[in-house]
């Protein structure tokens, strides 16, 4: 099975001193190798990815509990450009319909309870498979 067939992946980008962060992420394919999904510029993980920089990806679940008989795959992660990222959009609104509805009021709920609003979907995220 293709990345970009797989429902959500496991991306674990890193921080300067090379700890890992993981989080589960909407994915769409982009072309034979590459996928890509939206994010907020404010999250850690566009912060992480301004230069392109060494990832990993594996199947999930939403909650970020890995496929079992699945292994990390290395990769290369950058922000989208802007043309890149008016393609990722509609392809991810197509596979999630929906839920990208819903996750866009939850931000929105959750930049007031938490009194720190950040942009919604405003980057897109490239990942290409070494």
């Amino acid at each position: 099975m293709a990345l970009s067939d797989e429902k959500y992946l496991l991306l674990t980008t890193f921080k300067k001193d090379g700890t890992g962060v993981a989080t589960p992420v909407w994915v769409v394919g982009l072309d034979d190798t590459s996928v890509g999904f939206w994010t907020s510029s404010g999250s850690g993980k566009a912060k992480r990815l301004r230069q392109p920089a060494k990832v990993t990806v594996q199947p999930c679940d939403a909650r970020g509990r890995v496929t079992a008989g699945s292994a990390p795959i290395e990769a290369m992660g950058r922000l989208a450009t802007p043309t890149e990222l008016a393609d990722i959009k509609p392809k991810i609104v197509a596979k999630y319909g929906f839920m990208t509805k819903v996750s866009k009021v939850l931000n929105a709920i959750g930049g007031v309870v938490k009194r720190k609003r950040i942009p919604y979907g405003d980057v897109g995220v490239v990942i290409t498979p070494n």
